[in-house]
């Protein structure tokens, strides 16, 4: 696929809330989406396999900018055995009034994913209780993904 902007993702197994903590912190050079030349981003993240649907989260949308700051934060109640099984979905979003959202990027985080995708999983895994922060590249297929909003 080819690279429609990164982002930044925050992952964190808290032994306190008995949950992994995703952070939304910021998108670099998002791919323009709108006539004006920007896009409305705002991100969704799914923890799967989520059988009731119950897992999405999203961001607030962010107007007129293609490197938005979110700085949100999402909990997922799961057991730490149970991460290795999970994979998380990332997703960006162009925001438009009136017709379906445009799809920019995303990135799946976990066990079946590969090189950096991977690693952060992994080191998340291995790490309770430490948040660690990276760069992922955004493409713009996702295997599996709910491409629609």
């Amino acid at each position: 696929g080819e690279e429609r902007g990164r982002i930044l993702i925050s992952l964190k197994y808290s032994s306190q809330k008995q949950g992994l903590l995703v952070g939304i912190v910021r998108c670099a050079h998002l791919a323009a989406m709108d006539a004006n030349g920007y896009s409305d981003p705002y991100v969704k993240t799914y923890l799967k396999p989520d059988v009731d649907k119950k897992s999405k989260h999203k961001t607030a949308v962010k107007k007129k900018t293609l490197n938005p700051e979110f700085n949100e934060e999402f909990c997922y109640e799961i057991k730490h055995g149970d991460l290795a099984k999970k994979t998380l979905e990332v997703t960006v979003w162009d925001y438009d009034i009136g017709k379906s959202n445009d799809f920019i990027g995303g990135v799946v985080l976990g066990i079946n994913a590969k090189g950096e995708r991977l690693k952060h999983w992994f080191d998340c895994l291995k790490n309770k209780d430490k948040r660690i922060e990276r760069w992922h590249t955004l493409t713009n297929e996702i295997p599996g993904a709910v491409l629609s909003d």
